[in-house]
């Protein structure tokens, strides 16, 4: 064999080397993305193991409250029905029975707090309610309880603001409108009672009132402003004696040249 024979041998054995090794690269390439194609499919598969079936639960759940929701929507809205045709007497017991107070000492207490209401300065009266998730038990007969509070007052209820976790709207219009919107639009849920907030929401999407009356049952979460407050605020604290409760609305009270209320539901 010359030379040039042997120079040609090199040649062809270089050129199959070169072949081989692309060819032993792209078959790795391909054992590479086959295995990763393999894990990707197993770890999806596992997870949709696990997540539909507790997705399957958040949802079971979050109908049943969206149906107890609605429930206790259309209970209220029958509530507002009935309460529509009644005089202000007949809607005073109709409230007191639904809240346990019709008889006793918390009728005797409710009168008390009704005496209280009279001495709301001005003419018209803008309610602040919080409708975090605490209040939702309170949300059953808070509707109508507002609507007698309004006409035993004495005053043109101008807007109603509700406040939860920063958010919060103001309605204004006539009174069954303004309590029909805060029945459809209040969520009664989260955990962040905004105060300060929505003072400066109300102040901001309505005219100052003679007076506001603030109803909750939790102290602020946020700072509440109360010179910029433009009106007296009446506080009402519904439900167990909180002192932290109490010692913030009866400050915020006192700040605005307002009064504190008191209607205790055991």
């Amino acid at each position: 064999m010359g030379a040039k024979d042997r120079k040609l041998l090199r040649r062809a054995r270089s050129h199959t080397n070169v072949y081989e090794s692309f060819s032993d690269i792209a078959l790795l390439m391909l054992a590479t993305f086959i295995f990763l194609l393999a894990t990707i499919l197993i770890t999806s598969k596992l997870q949709q193991e696990e997540v539909i079936p507790r997705l399957k639960r958040e949802l079971a759940s979050l109908q049943q409250r969206l149906s107890a929701s609605e429930a206790a929507r259309q209970r209220l809205q029958r509530d507002l029905g009935d309460l529509a045709g009644m005089n202000v007497e007949a809607q005073m017991e109709r409230v007191l029975a639904a809240a346990g107070l019709d008889q006793g000492q918390g009728k005797k207490d409710f009168e008390l707090f009704v005496e209280g209401l009279r001495e709301l300065p001005g003419e018209t009266l803008h309610l602040v309610v919080d409708a975090t998730g605490s209040m939702h038990g309170a949300s059953t007969f808070l509707v109508p309880i507002l609507r007698v509070i309004v006409q035993r007052s004495g005053k043109r209820l101008d807007a109603i603001t509700w406040f939860a976790d920063g958010q919060g709207e103001t309605f204004r219009g006539s009174l069954g409108e303004m309590l029909d919107q805060l029945l459809n639009g209040a969520p009664f849920v989260g955990s962040n009672e905004t105060i300060g907030d929505a003072f400066a929401r109300a102040a901001r999407d309505a005219p100052a009132p003679g007076a506001y009356l603030l109803i909750g049952d939790e102290p602020s979460d946020d700072r509440i402003y109360y010179d910029e407050i433009p009106a007296p605020v009446f506080t009402l604290p519904i439900g167990r004696d909180i002192p932290l409760t109490l010692w913030e609305y009866q400050k915020l009270a006192d700040k605005t040249h307002g009064r504190m209320l008191h209607l205790v539901f055991r």
